[in-house]
């Protein structure tokens, strides 16, 4: 099973491994908030230990998320749309029960992307496309992993990446990082 979209990108081999984005709608900033890039972490974690997924690079930004994944199970669709549907529900849930003050306008904003749609969903948070990029060589991987690394810097954030909490360059500098990746090379 592969996922096309309209610009050309799909996965065509499940088990391969891939640079992905997931986008929120609207580019709305959740992940301006701790406790959402935290919820990212968790469910990272359950995909390696539950789902065999390897998780080479990432970073969370404001917005959106860069990654490397590999499925070992050869299902990385699957793995994607599992991630992305726990991810969206217990996003809706913080937002209700945690203290936030942008509840009432996140709400509208993930209801209005919602209503654009033909699936019948309260919400929408994440984009449909992950612009998926198979990772051909060991030369087009450092190409995206120092693009996932350098985000954070041309965002303005920091002014080295690895000085970033919420990406795996602290991983590939051998520092202290608030997720375990998995080494492609």
């Amino acid at each position: 099973m592969s996922y096309e979209f309209a610009d050309g990108y799909q996965i065509r081999n499940q088990s391969a491994t891939h640079y992905l984005t997931f986008s929120i709608e609207g580019w709305v900033d959740l992940f301006s908030r701790k406790i959402y890039k935290d919820l990212i972490i968790e469910s990272f974690a359950h995909c390696q230990k539950i789902k065999n997924l390897c998780i080479h690079a990432f970073v969370i930004m404001t917005n959106h998320v860069h990654t490397i994944w590999t499925a070992k199970n050869n299902n990385l669709s699957d793995v994607i749309r599992d991630f992305k549907t726990y991810t969206s529900k217990s996003f809706i849930k913080i937002i209700n029960e945690t203290p936030e003050s942008r509840r009432e306008w996140l709400l509208y904003m993930f209801s209005f992307y919602a209503r654009q749609t033909v699936a019948n969903k309260q919400y929408k948070i994440w984009t449909n496309d992950n612009h998926p990029e198979e990772i051909f060589s060991q030369d087009f991987f450092y190409q995206k992993l120092q693009y996932i690394h350098e985000n954070p810097v041309r965002a303005g954030i920091v002014f080295e990446g690895i000085d970033y909490i919420y990406s795996s360059a602290t991983n590939y500098a051998n520092k202290k990082s608030v997720f375990n990746v998995d080494f492609l090379w």
